[in-house]
């Protein structure tokens, strides 16, 4: 793509323009794919030019695509033939016919907005139109299945991005709120992005809402052993009496202790000891550079059974119950593996809460988690 002459090839007005002659090009090229005669120039117009490389040939069956596309396009055909029908005869005309459904349970076009005012409708089967279609296609080369997975999430979280409701412009629910507050809402909304970008990380909630000690993690305890991997807590009985086995809970390691002792009325940790059971509660540090040369083994040995020898050693049981929490209930049944092989019987029962042991198949976190990235990260 050529640029004006005497401009600045690089300047964002420029660049704009290229991107405008080249969707124009790609357009041409778009709508005479999948045709009978998409391998044929349109008699009397030139070829169009690439945007902004030569089209990527098909990895479908050219009869494939020909299917795919016709089914789409009739959907298309009917959406914009509506839609022409209101520009001519105004809102008042017609309406926009459902082409497309969204999926169950999602929430984000649950606005009425979305279903009676016709711009809004139009936008909405449009976008969810045009992703399933992407998404279908996706489904499509004949490619290896971990490839196949991979493209298909990938072009989820593109689909997923593009949506109208991630821009204030297009979000019926966003534009009504800053009319009511007089912009405010948008203001407050711009004050955020700026806080996230000084932190340089975006955030999921309010960091100041939540004090560990003061309405997170309130517990009574206190750290009963350290090691350079973990600290183990005790926490204090509540109950005139207490089991004589003890419980160890193994939380994840990336997460903080007190996901499993969060405010009074949501803490497991809490309902445990209000049950009679002396909890004591692995709390994993945050690994400086100096230490990490620490591997699996190291969290089972000085974490999950170091853990275990320390609260039969303060409770004075030969026996303790243990909980594992995600990847820390994988840590516990490679502990327990661990102490079968040693001949050692020092738990009496292990519950594991959304723990997977089995990683065959990991579901979506294998298709951004292979054995090279992982090689490339060692």
């Amino acid at each position: 793509m050529a640029s004006i002459p005497g401009s600045d090839p690089n300047s964002p007005a420029d660049i704009a323009r290229q991107w405008q002659a080249a969707a124009g090009d790609w357009a041409l090229w778009w709508a005479r794919m999948g045709t009978k005669d998409s391998g044929q120039a349109t008699a009397g117009a030139s070829q169009p030019s690439p945007w902004p490389i030569s089209p990527p040939p098909s990895l479908a069956a050219p009869d494939v695509l020909l299917a795919l596309n016709e089914k789409y396009r009739q959907r298309w055909e009917a959406l914009w033939v509506a839609a022409a029908a209101l520009a001519q005869d105004g809102v008042g005309g017609g309406s926009i016919p459902t082409v497309a459904e969204a999926a169950p349970g999602d929430r984000r076009f649950a606005a009425r907005e979305w279903h009676e005012l016709p711009y809004f409708a139009l936008m909405k089967q449009g976008y969810l139109l045009a992703g399933e279609y992407l998404s279908e296609l996706a489904r499509l080369p004949a490619i290896p299945d971990p490839d196949k997975r991979r493209l298909a999430f990938m072009t989820k979280q593109f689909v997923d991005a593009l949506a109208p409701t991630n821009f204030a412009a297009t979000n019926p629910e966003v534009l009504k709120r800053a009319l009511a507050t007089q912009g405010a809402s948008l203001a407050h909304g711009l004050s955020n992005l700026a806080a996230d970008a000084q932190r340089g990380r975006i955030s999921m909630s309010d960091g100041s809402a939540f004090e560990v000690g003061r309405n997170l993690a309130i517990t009574p305890g206190s750290v009963v052993f350290r090691n350079d991997l973990i600290e183990l807590i005790q926490y204090a009985p509540t109950t005139p009496q207490v089991h004589r086995r003890p419980l160890v809970m193994v939380p994840p390691c990336i997460n903080k202790y007190y996901i499993l002792d969060l405010q009074p009325e949501n803490s497991f940790v809490r309902w445990a000891v209000g049950e009679g059971h002396t909890v004591f509660m692995i709390s994993w540090r945050n690994i400086p550079p100096e230490l990490g040369r620490l591997t699996w083994d190291d969290y089972i040995v000085d974490g999950a059974l170091k853990a275990i020898d320390v609260a039969k050693s303060v409770s004075g049981s030969k026996t303790v119950n243990v909980l594992g929490f995600c990847v820390g209930g994988t840590l516990v049944a490679s502990a327990l593996s661990v102490l079968a092989a040693r001949g050692e019987r020092s738990v009496e029962s292990a519950t594991l809460l959304t723990t997977m042991l089995d990683f065959c198949d990991p579901g979506e976190i294998g298709v951004y988690v292979s054995r090279e990235m992982i090689a490339a990260r060692e």
